[in-house]
């Protein structure tokens, strides 16, 4: 309604004093005349909290906050990486971490080794 007001006095007063007349920005003016701009689409909650889910059960779990976050951008949602965080640690989904290495043998022992006493070669001379 202020933005047709506007349009239509247009010619008699500036635009800049009608916009600040109506308390509206030009930008918001030139915005309204261009055919507005659709509003965000934002996903609830909810509906994020789903995708996320999905997501982490597809991937069998293996991605964290920061790669979740650009699985939601690359499939065309909008996700701040603040949110994805918040969602992800009030519901409990966590990333799969990798085991440490642990080395089992120590080769560079001074230990004395075993004596082979059974004397066993392995190296055939024909094959079977």
């Amino acid at each position: 309604m202020k933005y047709a007001w506007i349009d239509t006095y247009r010619p008699t007063y500036g635009l800049a004093e009608s916009c600040a007349v109506q308390g509206v920005s030009l930008s918001g003016y030139h915005a309204w005349k261009r055919g507005g701009t659709p509003d965000r689409k934002r996903l609830t909650d909810a509906q994020m909290l789903a995708l996320i889910q999905a997501i982490h059960r597809e991937l069998k779990g293996a991605h964290g906050s920061p790669r979740m976050v650009r699985e939601l951008r690359g499939r065309g949602f909008p996700a701040s990486k603040e949110r994805v965080e918040r969602l992800m640690r009030e519901n409990g989904i966590r990333a799969r971490h990798k085991r440490r290495f642990k080395a089992t043998t120590d080769s560079k022992h001074a230990l004395p080794v075993a004596p082979n006493r059974l004397a066993r070669n392995f190296a055939p001379d024909t094959p079977n």
